[in-house]
């Protein structure tokens, strides 16, 4: 096989990895919208087809893996080529965990839904991941178009999903303040603007790696971020 035959080869099993990358992340850019539906309309059937789904994400993730790996072994790319296929595996777990915490927002639909509601936190949280889902297309975007300037946008984004994410924490801590019997309800509420937060991490990691892809470096500067506050005992189910 020649030089070019070889390169031909490489670009079009690329292009399949690349497009399976691209359907992984509409999957778990409507996982998201969909979670944050439910949570808001108390649509438990749609909680569960988020749940559901998402072993479609996983099994994605699991070819882009597969086929990357095989694409490294038989093609043995160049260097700058062998970067584009590991920032491919990179955003492909992002992708995963992102659909992860989908996921676990759906799980917490059935038990909020028989709890009483928290005013206004459904809402909050569904603006909070509508900007979540924002930025992971711009940042898949900028992975397509290798576009850097769009990458630091996404990254500088991060910063606003962490200041949406403390101001429901105040809330949160205020409706228990007020009333006890909203603790249990504001814990899972947390739980879930938590989950959301993390989506951005995640979203914010594929755009440093669209960085990295586009300048052979990632980001020496800091993550911008905004001052984060917590409760204890609410970790990743």
């Amino acid at each position: 096989m020649t030089h070019e035959h070889i390169l031909r080869a490489f670009d079009r099993d690329l292009e399949s990895i690349q497009a399976a990358v691209m359907k992984m992340g509409g999957l778990v850019e409507q996982a998201i919208l969909d979670a944050a539906q439910a949570l808001e309309t108390g649509d438990e059937d749609l909680a569960d087809r988020v749940r559901a789904r998402d072993r479609e994400i996983d099994l994605l993730e699991e070819k882009i893996n597969e086929d990357a790996a095989q694409l490294i072994a038989l093609r043995a790319p160049a260097a700058s080529d062998l970067r584009t296929v590991l920032t491919v595996i990179k955003i492909a777990a992002s992708l995963e965990r992102a659909g992860d915490y989908a996921k676990n927002m759906a799980k917490r639909t059935h038990v909020l839904a028989r709890l009483d509601s928290v005013e206004g936190a459904a809402g909050a949280l569904r603006r909070m991941a509508r900007a979540v889902v924002e930025m992971l297309s711009h940042a898949l975007d900028a992975y397509i178009q290798r576009d850097r300037a769009l990458a630091e946008e996404v990254r500088n984004r991060d910063r606003e999903i962490d200041q949406m994410y403390n101001a429901l924490f105040r809330e949160f801590l205020t409706h228990m303040m007020e009333d006890p019997r909203n603790i249990t309800a504001c814990m899972h509420l947390h739980f879930i603007a938590k989950n959301i937060e993390r989506m951005g991490d995640h979203a914010t990691s594929i755009a440093e790696q669209v960085i990295y892809l586009v300048t052979g470096a990632l980001p020496e500067d800091s993550r911008p971020k905004a001052d984060s506050v917590t409760m204890e005992g609410t970790g990743e189910a």
